[in-house]
């Protein structure tokens, strides 16, 4: 990916994927359809929508996956369909949210599909993005809590994201009082690091975190990546951080196998 100008789209980051998707006619099902454009008025009560990607053999896991700004649950469905073909994975089902539409500060306060407002990715200093931040992870918490409802217990869950969709799954992950299976970060940072700690639940103090990153990211720099892996270690969290070497800010071949391997970890298939 080249280095994007300020108004970059976080669709822009799995542009191969989401033209395959495109041009394949890729479909999943959907509790609702994708993306829909709310007024702002009613974007924060309406529940979110979610592309659905079946287990393909009897559902005993399931992954959150929340993606960057500016995609959709559609743009990651093609990995879903991917990873779900794997034989170790077929028993995982994968819930991919819709982001609610809204301004976004960074991008001269044009409205897209967005977990929280950002206003600058020169620091890690994300304090003003806190509201955002934890309604999004409110919101899909419900969707996780509706999950549970079902008979999936939250240690068969992991919470998932790329970019700003993996801080959402990190606030999830951290803070929620239901203990999950594990938190997948790519190409994404510790949020609201000088708060996050206190917020921290004790029923995921031993959670497994998976982190990737490429070392050529011109949108979130690696460095936002290596460091917040640093202060998860510090915390005591089982951090495995994975560096890419020249991917930018999207995924890879080598980085989705690293994610297969770490999904069939902490979500081995259980005997019917």
């Amino acid at each position: 990916m080249k280095n994007p100008t300020r108004l970059f789209l976080g669709a822009l980051s799995l542009g191969v994927l989401y033209a395959f998707h495109r041009s394949n006619n890729f479909s999943t099902s959907s509790t609702k359809p994708s993306l829909p454009t709310p007024t702002m008025a009613s974007s924060a009560t309406r529940p979110l929508t979610a592309v659905i990607q079946k287990a393909r053999n009897t559902h005993t896991a399931t992954v959150f996956f929340m993606h960057g700004l500016g995609d959709s649950g559609d743009g990651w469905a093609p990995v879903a369909r991917e990873l779900s073909q794997l034989p170790s994975l077929q028993h995982i089902k994968w819930v991919l949210p819709n982001a609610p539409i809204q301004p976004v500060t960074l991008n001269y306060g044009m409205s897209m599909p967005s977990w929280y407002d950002i206003t600058s990715l020169a620091s890690l200093d994300e304090t003003a993005s806190e509201p955002g931040i934890m309604e999004s992870a409110g919101r899909v918490s419900n969707l996780i809590k509706e999950e549970i409802e079902t008979g999936i217990p939250s240690e068969r869950i992991v919470v998932a994201g790329f970019s700003q969709g993996s801080v959402v799954a990190l606030t999830i992950g951290l803070t929620s009082p239901s203990k999950f299976a594990g938190i997948l970060v790519l190409s994404g940072y510790l949020p609201l690091r000088n708060k996050i700690f206190t917020l921290a639940s004790e029923a995921n103090k031993r959670i497994p975190i998976f982190q990737g990153h490429g070392d050529a990211d011109a949108v979130v720099n690696y460095r936002f990546g290596h460091q917040s892996s640093k202060v998860l270690q510090e915390n005591n969290y089982d951090v495995r951080f994975k560096t890419y070497s020249g991917m930018g800010h999207s995924t890879s071949d080598k980085e989705l196998r690293d994610v297969a391997a770490f999904l069939k970890e902490v979500l081995p298939e259980q005997a019917a």
